[in-house]
């Protein structure tokens, strides 16, 4: 599945639609729905089940390549997601197979149109962990642009 967000600046408020014939396939908004981001109790909830960001992430490598690991429980596929060149990837556990990507192009260019986001998920990801996986790039890339903001702010 390829997807793009009609909200070219804010992924959390937005649609998510099919890139073949742009039908809408998801809401994404700041309150409850199939899947959601708590900010302030730190959780994510797919289809009713919270849970706390640190019971489903772990960080792996070392200190010059890191990467998050993240699974919903222990019966699921775990995916290690990695930041480079405006684009997240979900590679599951053995290190080869791509389950997902979503690139964000955030940096606003001089007589240049907004980039949309687009996500990519494999029918593995697709079957499995749709909502989760959409949740944690969102995540991810919210705390992203947080961190590079609050970055640029200091002098």
């Amino acid at each position: 599945m390829e997807a793009f967000f009609d909200n070219k600046t804010n992924i959390l408020n937005t649609r998510i639609c099919a890139k073949l014939d742009a039908s809408e396939l998801y809401t994404v908004e700041t309150k409850l729905g199939v899947g959601a981001i708590n900010w302030k109790e730190k959780t994510f909830e797919v289809r009713g089940e919270k849970r706390k960001y640190h019971e489903l992430r772990r960080t792996k490598g070392n200190l010059f390549n890191k990467t998050r690991a993240w699974r919903w429980s222990a019966m699921r596929k775990e995916y290690d997601l990695s930041y480079s060149f405006e684009e997240w990837k979900a590679v599951l556990d053995d290190g080869v197979t791509v389950a997902g990507t979503f690139s964000a192009p955030f940096r606003p260019r001089l007589f240049h149109k907004f980039e949309a986001p687009v996500i990519n998920l494999s029918s593995t990801a697709l079957f499995e962990d749709e909502v989760f996986l959409l949740l944690v790039f969102i995540y991810e890339e919210v705390k992203r642009q947080d961190k590079t903001a609050s970055v640029h702010l200091v002098f």
